[in-house]
């Protein structure tokens, strides 16, 4: 009998202990319009809304491809910077204005890189619509529409007076890694870097801050050229890195 109301008096001590789990705060549309910045505020079009992401890292899609020439030519794009349908641009419905993408034609293995600074296309079996000057170096122009790969490349750098773009006209070329994992303690980041390094040249641990909380990244050099870390990418993502993803430097 002293035994079970032993065991009784734990369970009571445990439950009143025990915190109820914390609930993510619940935001109205307009709540949540006022908390974030306006890069990232929603935006209703024909009567869907779409949020826009916070971050590219790791985002790849296969979807179908349009593009916008003449009809959009010098008019303002969502960016505020004035449409040129000769540059290498595109428009996106949610991935951050400035992003670079590598866009893959997956009908014919043309490739090329090209920056987010619009949105659309509003068409719902679509996802990016590239400028004229994308579509023709796809192959794309007379047929308007391909199956196609986009896999997010580099970020823009948001500053107080709106989006800085990065300057890289030549992103075939930068220090590309895969980043297999992330840590919110320094020696877990560590231990795996040390393992990887039996096997990889160069693995590098780098810190990202997110709110108040610091990440350790680990990533794994592969290669100097574009198509040669893609191809080793997926190579090592058919293995023991599922989860890993492209990072451009």
């Amino acid at each position: 009998m002293k035994k079970f109301l032993y065991i009784i008096g734990v369970l009571i001590a445990l439950t009143s202990c025990a915190r109820p789990p914390k609930l993510a705060p619940e935001y109205s549309y307009e709540g949540y319009s006022k908390i974030v910045p306006a890069w990232l505020k929603p935006y209703t079009i024909d009567g869907k809304t779409y949020f826009p992401l916070p971050s590219a890292e790791g985002y790849e899609e296969v979807c179908i491809a349009s593009w916008y020439g003449p009809g959009f030519h010098q008019n303002q794009s969502s960016s505020g910077e004035i449409y040129d349908m000769h540059d290498f641009t595109a428009a996106h419905k949610i991935l951050p204005l400035g992003t670079y993408v590598l866009v893959k034609n997956l009908e014919n293995n043309k490739e090329v890189v090209v920056r987010i600074n619009d949105r659309g296309p509003f068409v719902e079996d679509r996802c990016i619509d590239l400028s004229y000057a994308a579509a023709k170096e796809l192959g794309i122009i007379g047929k308007g529409l391909a199956k196609v790969k986009v896999i997010a490349l580099s970020e823009g750098i948001l500053t107080d007076g709106g989006i800085a773009y990065k300057n890289i006209p030549n992103i075939k070329f930068r220090e590309f890694y895969l980043q297999v994992g992330a840590f919110k303690c320094y020696q877990n980041a560590l231990k795996l870097k040390l393992e990887l390094e039996k096997e990889f040249e160069k693995v590098n641990i780098e810190t990202f801050q997110k709110d108040n909380t610091i990440f350790y990244r680990v990533q794994v050099y592969l290669s100097n050229d574009l198509n040669s870390a893609l191809k080793l990418a997926e190579e090592l993502k058919r293995g023991k890195f599922k989860s890993a993803f492209l990072v451009a430097k």
